[in-house]
């Protein structure tokens, strides 16, 4: 029964409600009070109960439960794993334990990362016995056959090896009796759902909302059973050609992969063909097909047939690889949302951004309920004291193609969001309206395209242009979640960047300075981002688990790749600083503190070391511990991600022992030690694991 207010006043005789109806309600009133505790012990009651099974156990209840079965603690990374499904699954890990499936299992559920297990004795060349013949494990391998020779060395090799003696641990060694391989997906398969492909001409489309060639990526295809050890079509990895030729119904189709919409109709399957449509030269395509719809999975490109009349409009729904929920896409974004702004004014193609924010410059917000391209340049301005944002709703991720400034101005004491956009083709400007400016300026989950536009092979158009010029004064700039290219921003504005990439494209190139490019920017917050390119600050208030990729260049005016005008103010720590730099004080910086610590380890060893030597050690090490990413041009799967290659001092460096930089917030590093915590629980005796990672 549930005690709301109504029953629990209905329950008292008539006469007493009468009477209360003739004096204002007021015991109606305390009626209402008793009820809305009552409800929280009733809610409380139903949570006790719920708390005894690990599906529906709140979160801080996990542990405790897991303590009942024996469940080892792991590093805290409840921000991105939960636990609840490592201790869901303890009892049946148990009873299979040491065998691949659970290896796999575990990999998944301790690290939130899709995973393959190979055990390696299995793909070891024999010298066949007659006794126990093995035809599978040829020295020599079939060339006939094309897959097994296209996953050659990958998670899905099936190919037979010589014997590799090095350790797997150290992620060397490979195909030995005892070895256990444990691949790991770190990127993730993201959607774009009907977006708008870009014409090449009539009959040609690139799938790239940016006309970029871009590999299309599978969509995972959940393992229903723990004993079932992971297939190519349960992990989010790039389509190949040949896989797609071969496997076609795999992948294509409304909740699969992959699907073309050509005049508002899914393009059936017995009309799609997998093709090479790289470039031929003279602006062809290496292949134009003659009856069928021609998809390239390699390049994210399409060709309709030369048969046929062709398409008004073409769509795609289709899957990217990246590595976070960072610069907008169709993921979770809802809580970003600022709630309380009203009225809502929805729109879809082929409405136009700017006839709504024109209505709405009271304040109000535009939201994008597709995923659609709007090619306009809007200009936006917001009443003083009002607050107006536009962003895409929740899962979409519209497309706005500038072809000139996007400029925003309000007045005193206003407020302007931008959430969930990709912009290219322009930059954004904050303007002052009549001597007055805007006060804050909030982007999240955006990306203004590094270079302003890509061409087709993913390079910058304008390397080095800023995305973002802040021409008023007293504004305030949050950068959260986002991808963006250089900005240009007046002293006495303020910027503030979370989680984030600011790519100037190069790291010579200016990422962060004044409106000219070469003077002191706005006073500026960092944390855990990455920033590709100079950057110039009139103060660094704090710069946190970030990565500054900056170098001088030849002839460069610049004194300092990283330049602070005030260094008697703010702090800068747990982060990369380029050798040379000129900025606060820090506190475990690298490579300063790598330094440091060496120079202090040869002086216990040589109390002589002279100026030379500590001159050579120091060298050395600004050399060698410098950031690498797997990625470096926006556009790319593995685009800011630290590479495996990069030092761990910087990989493991941030304040709480993850990565510095972008990602921070993926916690990789303590999702590795989880796994490898679990091995030493789970492994068979005897037997030794090493970590890769697929992607």
């Amino acid at each position: 029964m549930r005690f709301d207010a109504q029953t629990l006043y209905e329950l008292l005789p008539a006469l007493y409600r009468i009477r209360d109806a003739e004096r204002d309600h007021r015991l109606r009133a305390l009626i209402e009070v008793i009820a809305e505790q009552v409800g929280v012990v009733e809610e409380n009651i139903e949570q006790l109960h719920d708390d005894l099974f690990i599906e529906t156990a709140a979160e801080w209840v996990v542990p405790y439960i897991g303590d009942l079965v024996g469940n080892r603690t792991l590093h805290g990374v409840e921000k991105v794993v939960s636990r609840r499904a490592d201790v869901a699954n303890t009892i049946g890990y148990r009873r299979r334990k040491g065998t691949a499936a659970v290896l796999e299992q575990l990999a998944r559920d301790v690290s939130g990362w899709d995973a393959r297990v190979v055990e390696y004795f299995q793909l070891l060349a024999w010298t066949q016995y007659m006794n126990h013949v093995r035809p599978e494990s040829w020295y020599a391998p079939n060339l006939r056959r094309w897959e097994p020779l296209e996953r050659l060395n990958g998670a899905f090799d099936s190919l037979a090896h010589t014997v590799d003696v090095r350790r797997i641990a150290s992620g060397e060694g490979r195909y030995n009796i005892p070895n256990i391989g444990i691949f790991l997906w770190r990127l993730g398969a993201y959607p774009l759902t009907d977006t708008p492909a870009v014409a090449v001409d009539d009959r040609r489309f690139m799938l790239s909302p940016l006309g970029n060639d871009t590999p299309l990526f599978n969509r995972p295809q959940t393992e229903d059973e723990i004993t079932h050890l992971a297939e190519p079509i349960n992990v989010p990895e790039a389509i190949s050609r040949r896989v797609l030729d071969a496997n076609l119904a795999a992948y294509y189709g409304r909740d699969l992969s992959i699907v073309i919409r050509a005049d508002g109709a899914d393009v059936p399957i017995a009309e799609v063909e997998a093709c090479n449509l790289a470039d031929a030269g003279g602006g062809a395509w290496a292949h134009h097909p003659e009856n069928l719809v021609a998809i390239d999975p390699v390049l994210g490109r399409v060709a309709f047939p030369l048969n046929q009349p062709p398409p008004t409009t073409v769509e795609a729904r289709f899957h990217y690889g990246f590595s976070a929920d960072t610069g907008g896409g169709e993921y979770e974004r809802a809580a970003s949302f600022e709630r309380e702004i009203q009225p809502v004014d929805e729109i879809t193609a082929p409405a136009l951004i700017q006839d709504s924010a024109a209505a709405l410059t009271a304040g109000g917000a535009v939201q994008i309920n597709d995923s659609a391209r709007y090619v306009e340049t809007p200009a936006i301005q917001v009443d003083a004291g009002r607050r107006l944002e536009i962003r895409a709703a929740n899962e979409h991720r519209p497309t706005l193609e500038l072809a000139g400034n996007l400029d925003i101005s309000g007045g005193a004491d206003s407020e302007v969001n931008l959430n969930g956009l990709l912009i290219t083709g322009g930059r954004l400007r904050v303007m002052a309206a009549g001597g007055n400016a805007l006060r804050l300026l909030r982007l999240r989950h955006c990306t203004l395209v590094p270079g302003r536009g890509l061409t087709t092979r993913g390079m910058p158009t304008n390397s080095g242009a800023p995305s973002l010029i802040v021409r008023a004064r007293n504004v305030v700039v949050e950068i959260e979640d986002c991808i963006i290219g250089a900005l240009r921003v007046m002293p006495d504005s303020e910027v503030r960047i979370r989680n984030s990439i600011v790519d100037a494209n190069e790291p010579d190139q200016v990422a962060f300075a004044g409106i000219d490019g070469d003077g002191a920017g706005g006073r500026l917050q960092i944390e855990n981002s990455t920033v590709i390119g100079k950057v110039h600050t009139a103060l660094m208030e704090l710069a946190s688990n970030t990565i500054f990729m900056a170098r001088l260049g030849e002839g460069d005016s610049w004194t300092a790749p990283v330049r602070a005008e005030r260094k008697q103010q703010g702090c800068v720590r747990y982060s990369y600083v380029p050798p040379g730099s000129r900025v606060p004080r820090r506190y475990r910086c690298q490579p300063s503190l790598a330094i440091r610590m060496a120079i202090d380890e040869a002086k216990k060893k040589n109390p002589t070391l002279d100026e030379i030597e500590e001159a050579r050690i120091a060298n050395a090490l600004r050399l060698s511990l410098q950031p690498r990413l797997a990625g470096r041009r926006y556009g790319a799967p593995d685009y800011g991600q630290l590479a495996p290659s990069c030092p761990v001092e910087i990989r493991t460096g941030a304040d709480d022992e993850a990565e510095m930089g972008a990602f921070h917030k993926l916690f990789q590093p303590q999702r590795e030690a989880n796994i490898r915590i679990r091995l030493d629980e789970y492994l068979r005796l005897g037997l030794e694991a090493g970590i890769f990672h697929a992607t």
